[in-house]
């Protein structure tokens, strides 16, 4: 079984000092990546994975996730490249469908149907890999030759058929899962669903009984890969308490809006952390036993509440 990763997502940008300080806390509690989601209202996730880099000595930078309908895949290409060189080699990207229907309105980028959006990522897979294994655009070729111009590709050569960065996919549907088993290095479980007959982006948490399904459904479409695949799940929640039960019942209107989460629904999904440090150490533990769950990400607000359980595994594990 591999070894265990964390890491924490980027929520804000107060200041260039206190995001640098919030970094270099996720390194000492030993998070292993700072993840930039692609939402509005938020730090835009290059500028900030690259701040990110260079405030830091190890941790690696990545996106979690973007969100494909925001972006053409040759500009995206050239920012996956150029933060690749920038991070010397520490960039992950992730890749999504996108979900929240809110932004492409407020951003006048018309929304499409499921099956369209999940056609996008898809293409837009392909059509990354073909531009980071090329050499350059044959238009420049007289500026390279006559000022030594380099080609602007990422440094890693480990995903997108072995010519980009490691390439992670999220999702909790049939299709993005699909895509995740046959192309990502990385699938990443998100642990909510979408509510039917509510608006695009009205969420709910998954039971663990869902979880199950959802890991052997992508297991089965990584087939041979699946077991060379490290398999990913963002935390939703991260509450220390003495009292989980308390704690979830508290929970579940938040986590629940069809009406139908229980506080067992809460208390078992691999998708939350209730209770004490010890307990939540025990939980990845018998997450990775059940699921497979070796890389967890939880939300920055719970980044420092998350941090003992971090500091706890990586003790044990020296």
């Amino acid at each position: 079984m591999a070894d265990f990763r964390f890491s924490s997502n980027i929520f804000g940008v107060a200041s260039r000092e206190a995001f640098a300080e919030t970094c270099r806390r996720a390194e000492a509690y030993g998070y292993d990546a700072v993840f930039a989601a692609d939402h509005l209202g938020v730090a835009s996730p290059f500028p900030a994975l690259v701040a990110a880099a260079q405030a830091t000595e190890r941790l690696r930078v990545g996106t979690l996730v973007l969100n494909v309908g925001f972006w053409n895949p040759a500009l995206l290409a050239r920012d996956v490249a150029t933060t690749d060189v920038l991070t010397a080699g520490r960039l992950e990207v992730g890749l999504g469908a996108g979900h929240m229907k809110w932004e492409h309105d407020e951003a006048g980028i018309g929304w499409e149907p499921f099956g369209d959006r999940a056609d996008r990522l898809e293409d837009t897979v392909a059509e990354l890999a073909r531009l980071f294994a090329a050499d350059g655009y044959a238009q420049q070729a007289p500026l390279r030759e006559a000022f030594g111009m380099p080609v602007l590709r990422p440094v890693q050569r480990v995903g997108f058929g072995g010519s980009g960065p490691p390439l992670i996919v999220g999702g909790m549907g049939d299709r993005v899962l699909r895509i995740a088993g046959r192309t990502a290095d990385v699938v990443s479980i998100a642990g909510l669903f979408q509510v039917p007959r509510q608006p695009p982006g009205t969420m709910r948490l998954a039971t663990a009984a869902e979880a199950d399904e959802r890991v052997r459904y992508a297991r089965a479409c990584a087939g041979e890969r699946a077991d060379a695949v490290e398999w990913h799940a963002l935390a939703q929640a991260v509450v220390v308490t003495d009292d989980r039960r308390a704690t979830a019942e508290a929970m579940v209107q938040r986590y629940g809006p069809d009406a139908t989460t229980t506080v067992d629904d809460v208390l078992e999904t691999p998708f939350a952390f209730v209770g004490t440090v010890d307990e939540m150490v025990a939980q990845v533990l018998r997450n990775r036993e059940r699921y497979g769950f070796t890389h967890y990400t939880v939300h920055a607000p719970y980044m420092d509440a998350f941090g003992p359980v971090v500091e706890r595994l990586r003790a044990a594990a020296t």
